[in-house]
């Protein structure tokens, strides 16, 4: 099946242009919206794989949309004209999975979509660094999760180092020479175990807990 994908933007003709090349490219775009409140209504209706939202709507703005429909079944990938780091954060902790700055390629734009449902963090380049550097700094407050952390597997915990360290889904495969796939399924493993919802989420647990640093303390 197609992956479900729904699109929010105020720009009438940006929007349909985005929407026609990803008809084109095969996704199934089950929506659109020019508004914040049109944006979360419709979400929720559909419940798409992917939200590919702008974040500067009428009415209600990006990072609003994201917390209001995050614990729908549905990904979103920030497509905005900002690339400002305010934003970006923000937009993150609301519950975004990737961000996409608009002057990416529809190349771009459809690979961002594409490994968006497949779990994957996308960001323009240059945005996963600050993610990753803000992490790092969140990583010195105390901690506000006591639950205790499920044991995973030592295949779990090595895949859950390289997500600490920024490798994408595909770079992880190549270094531990297994396949894509096979790396999908232990991050939605993990995913499970630790009762996170992204990758974005599971990122952050991870460099809290020093992994980005190779050590591990998922075990005591």
């Amino acid at each position: 099946m197609s992956l479900r994908v729904f699109v929010a933007d105020d720009h009438p003709l940006w929007r349909d242009a985005l929407i026609a090349d990803l008809v084109a490219a095969g996704y199934d775009v089950v929506g659109s919206a020019a508004d914040g409140p049109s944006t979360v209504r419709r979400v929720k209706a559909t419940v798409p794989e992917v939200l590919l939202l702008d974040l500067n709507l009428p009415g209600l703005h990006g990072a609003d949309v994201c917390a209001q429909v995050a614990g729908l079944a549905t990904r979103v990938l920030i497509l905005s004209a900002s690339g400002e780091e305010g934003d970006v954060l923000a937009a993150l902790k609301a519950g975004a999975s990737g961000y996409l700055v608009k002057s990416a390629t529809p190349q771009e734009i459809r690979s961002a979509v594409a490994a968006t449902g497949r779990g994957e963090a996308t960001f323009t380049p240059g945005l996963a660094g600050l993610v990753l550097g803000e992490y790092r700094k969140l990583a010195n407050e105390p901690a506000t999760d006591e639950r205790p952390i499920p044991e995973l597997t030592d295949r779990e915990t090595e895949v859950l180092r390289l997500v600490a360290m920024g490798l994408s889904s595909r770079e992880i495969a190549d270094q531990l020479v297994i396949s894509h796939r096979t790396v999908q399924n232990h991050v939605q493993n993990t995913l499970g175990k630790l009762q996170l919802h992204n990758r974005v989420e599971l990122t952050r647990f991870a460099i809290q807990r020093g992994l980005d640093a190779g050590s591990s303390n998922l075990h005591t």
